[in-house]
């Protein structure tokens, strides 16, 4: 295991579908169909084959209750055989990140050389609930014996018993602080002086770079055009808007804080279907597939904070890591900072910029810098593309890979907020 600890771990090729914007109504695809469509497109990009594989590790925070161990669902419909192990692993924002990194650790000790690690969500098909009085009252209705006391029971229904609780909202109520995300978003704008303006500005450019790169086909090879039952096609990612200016975005009123807060729809990322995948390999499954990689792993880091604070985990993530590899903010070629709120990336920039927080918070001699714009998020992010919570953090490793790749840039960063309190970031290298 120690000889190993020093083995690269390296990423051969990934691929994800498009980004699909909830609209109110369950979405066309449920979270195994996604993570099918894109697993079977990549591996037959492959030199091996999907019996190959040691195992398949699936990230996913809400997974329906029909596929609860999903990562093992979608490796038997991606045709893997019954042979090849398939297990979910779940870190609320950060699940599809956790896979890989869980996969990075088998590999680590010998159990796996060949693995296809993702993450995926259909949140627009997380359920309506029954209200904790809706169901006693349906427990005594069929514990009922008679007409008599289900007739009883019926003048006791109340109109307010039979509202649906939605149980998306309530996953993304942290249980500890008790606060909405976007209301710890707004937290971070109370603490690091950010105003409404400066969110719209984030916002605005996060749309204009995710048109720009779709248009210059920087997506390409990234997504695979999907069908649906009825032969739709879905193309691209649809949540990206050309009108998503400043002055648009300004008309928005708060959600989170409605009579006073600055953090609205259109500063938020988006409530999204998709999926994600990337297959990761040790030297062994090179030689012996005759595999390329296009990138390796060179550290990964998890870290915890403040609920009420949760934005700020990319900053407490990466850092650890910068330390470790003696480098800084600009000596990575490009960041990708998963665009939970406007509000929350650029709390992380300001956090880094700032002396007192760099020295209490980070343990560092003082302030870190502060990242060159050109290469935070170049292609837009999840305010422009959305954030299924499962399979955000593959897309933004795969990404930051592939930014590498197209403009010849060395290393990169994924970082991401990770509801409850914690972040996580990897260090990858492109390989030429």
């Amino acid at each position: 295991m120690s000889e190993r600890s020093n083995e690269p771990i390296y990423i051969i090729d990934g691929r994800r579908t498009p980004f699909l914007k909830a609209r109110n109504r369950p979405g066309p695809f449920s979270a195994s169909d996604l993570a099918t469509a894109a697993g079977r497109a990549l591996l037959l990009r492959q030199r091996f084959a999907p019996e190959d594989l040691d195992e398949v590790i699936l990230g996913c925070a809400a997974p329906s209750a029909d596929e609860v161990n999903i990562g093992r669902v979608a490796a038997l419909r991606i045709g893997c055989g019954v042979k090849v192990p398939g297990w979910t692993v779940m870190r609320n924002c950060a699940s599809g990140m956790q896979s890989i990194d869980s996969a990075i650790a088998n590999i680590r000790t010998g159990r796996s050389q060949l693995v296809l690690a993702g993450g995926v969500d259909a949140l627009s098909r997380a359920p309506l609930l029954l209200s904790d009085a809706m169901v006693q009252w349906l427990s005594k209705w069929y514990a009922a014996k008679s007409a008599g006391q289900r007739a009883s029971l019926l003048t006791q229904l109340r109109p307010g018993d039979l509202k649906p609780v939605i149980s998306l909202m309530k996953g993304l109520t942290d249980p500890i602080c008790g606060l909405l995300m976007g209301q710890t978003a707004e937290n971070l704008a109370y603490r690091f002086g950010i105003t409404r303006a400066m969110m719209d500005a984030y916002a605005a450019r996060s749309h204009a770079r995710t048109l720009a790169a779709q248009k210059a086909g920087h997506y390409a090879d990234e997504v695979l055009p999907i069908y649906d039952e009825r032969g739709t096609l879905y193309a691209a990612d649809d949540g990206v808007r050309e009108d998503s200016t400043p002055e648009n975005l300004a008309k928005l009123k708060p959600f989170f804080d409605r009579p006073y807060g600055n953090v609205t729809a259109g500063n938020s990322s988006q409530v999204t279907d998709g999926g994600a995948w990337v297959v990761l390999a040790s030297q062994a499954a090179v030689d012996r597939h005759g595999l390329t990689p296009i990138g390796r792993i060179v550290d990964s880091h998890w870290a915890a904070l403040d609920p009420a604070q949760m934005g700020l985990g990319p900053v407490y993530a990466s850092t650890p890591i910068l330390t470790r590899q003696g480098l800084g903010l600009n000596d990575l070629d490009a960041w990708e900072i998963n665009e939970a709120f406007a509000a929350q990336v650029i709390a992380c920039t300001r956090a880094w910029a700032d002396d007192a927080f760099c020295r209490d918070e980070l343990g560092v001699p003082g302030a870190l810098g502060v990242i060159d714009e050109d290469k935070l998020n170049v292609d837009g992010g999840a305010i422009a593309l959305g954030h299924p919570v499962g399979a955000s953090g593959t897309r933004i490793v795969l990404h930051v890979l592939n930014v590498l790749r197209r403009t010849g840039g060395r290393r990169g960063m994924a970082a991401i907020c990770i509801g409850g309190g914690l972040g996580g970031a990897m260090l990858v290298e492109r390989v030429d």
